[in-house]
């Protein structure tokens, strides 16, 4: 067992914060002494290390809380996604480390164009790198040829559509780079398929509360769900443009409405835009 000083020197986080959390029911002691100090094992340390990497991407604490305490928490599912978060943002910092270098040294590469040729080369090899061999051949066979879909997909790219659609998810994602890591390290088909799974239950949780006030903490705590798993799926730091953009087509698209109503309840896609607008336009 440790005291909550004990746990402060080795985490660096001060004892003031470690009582707060505490307090809100986010990092509990394993007992209280005798004396009144607080005492945690090992279990609760692996807690606050979770904790800790949410905090990593700043996320509120009351929606670190009721993530952990949901039932359908998975661990080790969370911890590879966090992972390979950190590694592209690891990614970025090494890039933008050596930008400054180049700035020091006089040799100032910055680019602010949004994709250009060597981007687009990089996403190509990518795209490749992670599709399933059934589909590459399905493409050899349509366009003649591994050769003859990399020129069509090189000059879609570079096409002004495309370059509006990229400048679109670069403020998405936030910068360029991310766009390139989240194209470079996609969900594997099984990742996707799981944290689809998680959405649909979000969304199953949310249509039963359908007619409570959007700003109801009980509702904002499922869209607060709803957030971190997007956020994981489309492994974005910010995800509040394209939630606003979502519900925005929630309410005109009547393709996309009529086929959620149909799985969730009629009115429920009108419903989960104003669930996220009042999530969302509140942050």
């Amino acid at each position: 067992m440790r005291t909550v000083k004990e746990v402060a020197e080795l985490t660096g986080i001060s004892v003031r914060t470690l009582h707060y959390y505490d307090e809100i029911g986010l990092f509990r002691p394993t007992k209280i002494s005798e004396a009144g100090y607080r005492l945690y094992d090992d279990k609760a340390l692996e807690r606050l290390q979770q904790i800790l990497f949410f905090r990593e991407f700043d996320m509120p604490l009351k929606d670190i809380s009721a993530i952990m305490e949901n039932p359908a928490f998975d661990r080790n599912q969370i911890l590879c996604s966090q992972r390979k978060m950190l590694e592209a943002k690891k990614a970025h910092l090494e890039r933008l480390i050596s930008s400054i270098d180049d700035i020091l040294k006089g040799e100032n590469k910055m680019d602010f164009t949004v994709f250009d040729k060597e981007d687009i080369a990089s996403m190509y090899d990518a795209l490749v790198q992670n599709m399933p061999k059934e589909q590459r051949e399905k493409l050899a066979g349509q366009y003649g040829g591994m050769e003859g879909y990399e020129k069509h997909f090189k000059e879609n790219a570079e096409s002004e559509q495309a370059q509006k659609n990229y400048a679109k998810l670069v403020e998405w994602y936030g910068t360029k780079e991310a766009v390139l890591d989240a194209a470079a390290n996609p969900a594997t088909p099984q990742i996707y398929a799981a944290y689809q799974n998680r959405l649909s239950a979000v969304m199953r949780k949310l249509s039963e509360k359908q007619g409570e006030d959007v700003h109801s903490f009980a509702v904002k705590e499922i869209i607060g769900e709803y957030d971190f798993v997007s956020k994981q799926l489309y492994q974005m730091k910010d995800i509040t443009a394209l939630m606003l953009e979502m519900a925005q087509e929630y309410r005109s698209n009547e393709k996309m409405q009529e086929a959620q109503d149909a799985v969730y309840g009629t009115g429920f896609t009108v419903y989960l835009a104003d669930a996220l607008e009042a999530f969302y336009q509140g942050k």
